[in-house]
């Protein structure tokens, strides 16, 4: 028999780091397994909070300890084969010294590479140029903004 509790969603959550640099481009890692560009981060473990899976997956992936900074978005985005899902996307800070820091983890990635904001749908898929798009804006303007498929609801 189903309960209440039943149609509570339980969505996958990811975390991800946004690295503005002063030229106004944004770090991109180039991932082995997907063969495409993506922003450093990664799944929140069970227990782990968003702001936590950032700062552990900028360790695993880079190398560097870097504490989320502000929250920039929060993007509902379900899909087929995962089902619910929200994207978490911090402000981590500028990169300064840490840049030259920098080592992958080269099980899951094989470059890194600063990408010009205006031309960042040139590296990413569509649904991640959406989010990408609107991390900068918010980066820019200082206010976090609420997604639904990488686009403000409505």
């Amino acid at each position: 028999m189903a309960t209440d509790a039943d149609r509570f969603s339980t969505p996958r959550m990811a975390a991800g780091a946004l690295f503005v640099d002063d030229q106004d481009r944004i770090l991109l890692v180039h991932k082995t397994y997907s063969n495409g560009w993506d922003i450093p981060g990664g799944y929140v473990d069970i227990g782990e909070s968003p702001a936590a899976a950032c700062r552990r997956e900028l360790h695993e992936e880079l190398g560097l300890d870097r504490v989320p900074q502000r929250l920039l978005v929060v993007d509902w985005a379900p899909n087929d084969g995962e089902g619910d899902k929200v994207l978490w996307l911090f402000d981590c800070g500028p990169l300064g010294d840490d840049e030259q820091r920098i080592i992958l983890d080269v099980s899951e990635l094989d470059r890194w590479e600063w990408a010009p904001a205006s031309k960042i749908d040139d590296y990413v898929i569509p649904r991640l140029t959406r989010r990408l798009t609107h991390a900068h804006s918010a980066y820019v303007h200082g206010a976090p903004v609420y997604l639904e498929q990488g686009k403000p609801p409505g």
